[in-house]
């Protein structure tokens, strides 16, 4: 068995190695910008949830107004038959 020498072992491994370490660049950058983007959607998630829940409270605000507004009606249709 023939071990080849170091200046050999260099030559054969440095392009190899320096492509792996090319290569885990590249995996690298492409985790990030799909790390970036799952946080970008999950704080647009977030935002939705809350405009649906402060949407939610302004519908119900405004229901129960009309809902009052029209019990003040028929309460005071009915004071002005009682009177009558």
């Amino acid at each position: 068995l023939i071990e080849p020498g170091a200046e050999e072992l260099l030559i054969e491994l440095l392009p190899k190695h320096l492509s792996v370490q090319i290569y885990n660049a590249f995996l690298q950058n492409e985790t990030s910008e799909h790390a970036a983007r799952m946080t970008a959607m999950d704080n647009a998630s977030k935002n939705c949830s809350e405009m649906i829940d402060n949407l939610t409270l302004v519908y119900n605000k405004a229901r129960q107004a009309s809902i009052t507004a029209e019990l003040m009606d028929i309460v005071g249709g009915a004071e002005a038959l009682r009177k009558a």
